[in-house]
């Protein structure tokens, strides 16, 4: 007797040893409704409780398959697995969305998973599917498709397309822009200094004090001497007096200055336009004393008839001329300005496309 009740307690406690290897994986099977519809959908869940480090194989069901005759898995999500007793065991959650073809009652077999070489099920399940109740004793009265309805119209459906229609114009505006100022040749922009201008008697001024400074060679080319000597009488007159000086002879100036113009003043001027014509036309020979003297009147005859500086005179603009290598630059940039505007432009047009398929497919 003794022996047989050592026996029957090895036998025991090897068996208390072996039931909790074997019950650390559980495998659960449910439906979240045992009844449906034809044509209805069930979720139907697989839920495994395994030990952390142990490989999982799920049953292999898959979109379109039927787990019996006319009942058929419409969805199958991905496993979601949560690791509890601090990361010692892990709960492996499996979704199906399944659904019936046919009025009946059905037995859904258990569900087979595999942890390592070992096959482990669930319990199975039962679902009942009902059908629709149908008016047989009005079986021959149909009812017409209903007409298509038209929706009022909405601006939340319209808005975005607007607003992107409407980004696109200053872009082809922009595009248009840049075209025609390649095409011509223009910049995009121009650099403007404002500068003030210098009065005429100043610039008469500074011609003949270079002039006088060169008096070194006045005596041996005389005739170029007086040339750039009058010119600068010549220009200080057109601006001082406001007629077109450069244009005229030395005696059409001396006879529209006489009509406003100093007696003395102007036989001054008189006898340096009358040295000058005969320099210049006659090949008269003159002195380098008589150059300075005419020198020096030209000088008095600016400084008699000079108007003094306005303290409130406007400055005038001076467009800055720009070089080839910054009109190639500008060319580039505008070129790449408008490669950047078609892009944008083709995505807004592709965004609305899009949007309006939406809207009516």
């Amino acid at each position: 007797m003794r022996m047989v009740g050592r026996v029957v307690a090895v036998l025991a406690v090897a068996l208390l040893l072996v039931l909790p290897l074997h019950a650390q994986v559980t495998v659960t099977a449910r439906l979240d409704s045992l009844q449906m519809f034809v044509g209805q959908q069930d979720g139907l869940e697989l839920e495994v409780s395994m030990p952390a480090g142990k490989n999982l194989q799920l049953p292999a069901l898959k979109k379109g398959m039927e787990i019996v005759p006319d009942v058929e898995i419409v969805d199958v999500g991905a496993p979601d697995t949560v690791r509890m007793n601090d990361g010692k065991q892990l709960q492996v959650t499996q979704r199906y969305v399944i659904t019936a073809w046919d009025s009946s009652f059905y037995y859904l077999p258990p569900m087979q998973v595999m942890v390592d070489s070992t096959v482990y099920e669930s319990k199975p399940l039962a679902l009942k599917v009902y059908t629709l109740d149908v008016d047989t004793l009005n079986a021959e009265v149909f009812f017409p498709p209903r007409n298509i309805q038209e929706l009022p119209f909405s601006w939340d459906d319209w808005k975005q397309i607007a607003y992107s229609l409407l980004a696109i114009l200053p872009l082809v505006a922009l595009i248009v822009a840049m075209s025609m100022l390649i095409k011509k040749g223009k910049p995009i922009f121009r650099i403007i200094r404002r500068k003030k201008k210098i009065p005429a008697h100043q610039v008469a001024i500074s011609e003949i004090e270079r002039i006088k400074a060169q008096r070194t060679w006045a005596q041996e080319d005389s005739k170029e001497y007086y040339t750039l000597l009058t010119d600068a009488l010549r220009t200080y007159i057109q601006e001082r007096y406001s007629f077109s000086a450069m244009e005229m002879t030395s005696s059409e100036i001396i006879e529209r200055l006489t009509q406003d113009g100093d007696q003395k003043s102007l036989d001054e001027l008189r006898e340096i336009f009358r040295t000058a014509d005969l320099v210049k036309f006659a090949k008269w020979s003159t002195q380098i004393n008589e150059n300075d003297a005419n020198l020096v009147a030209a000088l008095q005859y600016v400084n008699e008839t000079k108007v003094e500086e306005d303290a409130n005179a406007k400055t005038e603009p001076e467009v800055v001329k720009e070089t080839d290598k910054q009109r190639q630059l500008q060319v580039i940039v505008m070129r790449v300005i408008i490669v950047i505007s078609a892009i944008v432009i083709a995505f807004i047009l592709g965004t609305v496309v899009w949007r309006l398929y939406d809207m009516f497919a």
